[in-house]
């Protein structure tokens, strides 16, 4: 009897370490578990749009947009015209918090678009890091962020904010393919379908190790 007890008490311990962990509340600072975000669970939203129809032109603010499988209607790069076009970048993000921090650190404020990112999401952390390699909801899209799409002296140029490359370093955003077409609008929500599967096992496999420590 005693025996039974004891397996029944460590089985429960182990579901305990395989419970996903709890949900990050939309708008919070900092990251959110990687595991735990379930399809409904709105953790973060969109809060701003920005397209520029050519190559150099200014960037426009827009409340909604289609995103297509090769990008954002109405944008340059869709349209076959971005300087970096062979960068083979659909839809572009920046984090909220980091064009925040820019403002606050160097006084550079580039909420009106020149940071020349379609999508700013507010609720990740500046650096956008759970969303890498992740299948990401944005609006009636589906995206995956590939790899990040860090600043640079042109972008800077067409700002005209001296010093702007240098405070996005790190920060800069992430470059998206597109696996589902739909509209974004400002105010939808963005949440993680899909959790980056090397680093979902990694955390699955660091409760369990703490769980025999």
């Amino acid at each position: 009897m005693a025996l039974r007890a004891g397996r029944a008490v460590r089985a429960a311990g182990r579901r305990r370490l395989l419970r996903a962990p709890r949900v990050a509340e939309a708008g919070r600072a900092g990251s959110v578990g990687r595991a735990a975000v379930t399809d409904d669970a709105p953790v973060g939203r969109v809060r701003s749009l920005v397209t520029a129809p050519e190559s150099g032109a200014p960037p426009e603010r827009r409340e909604s947009v289609t995103v297509h499988a090769d990008g954002v209607a109405g944008d340059r790069y869709r349209a076959g015209d971005g300087t970096f076009q062979l960068d083979g970048c659909a839809v572009t993000l920046v984090a909220a918090e980091a064009l925040d921090a820019v403002r606050e650190e160097t006084g550079i404020d580039v909420s009106d678009g020149r940071h020349r990112r379609n999508v700013v999401v507010e609720g990740f952390g500046a650096g956008l890091d759970d969303l890498l390699d992740a299948t990401v909801a944005v609006g009636g899209a589906l995206l995956r962020p590939t790899r990040r799409r860090p600043p640079c002296a042109h972008v800077e140029e067409l700002a005209g904010a001296a010093g702007l490359a240098a405070a996005l370093r790190n920060r800069g955003g992430l470059c998206c393919d597109v696996l589902e077409a739909g509209d974004v609008a400002v105010g939808d929500r963005v949440a993680i379908r899909e959790a980056d599967p090397r680093t979902a096992g990694a955390e699955i496999a660091a409760r369990l190790r703490e769980g025999r420590e």
